[in-house]
């Protein structure tokens, strides 16, 4: 279970990178409820992220169906919002 301790202690919210870090085990239900209550207002408030999740939920939704195709246009904004998370790095 990820907590919120696992990054900065007493911030009040969350941002891009964090989220990003952390959006497979939130999808997952692997947050704990006070880190999935920051992550969840953020998604609500971020335009770019509340799309990546979508993207995340489109991906794992296809794979639970075993449907082989996922909108391509959707893979190409995850793998872009991967790559200016990890710019920073």
């Amino acid at each position: 279970m990820i907590r919120r301790s696992f990054f900065r202690r007493n911030k009040p919210e969350v941002d891009c990178r964090e989220v990003g870090k952390v959006l497979q085990s939130y999808l997952d239900g692997d947050v704990d409820e006070d880190f999935t209550a920051k992550i969840s207002a953020h998604l609500e408030a971020c335009k770019d992220c509340g799309l990546e999740v979508e993207t995340y939920r489109q991906i794992k939704t296809s794979l639970a169906s075993k449907m082989p195709a996922v909108d391509p246009a959707a893979l190409e904004r995850l793998r872009r919002f991967g790559d200016e998370l990890t710019a920073g790095d």
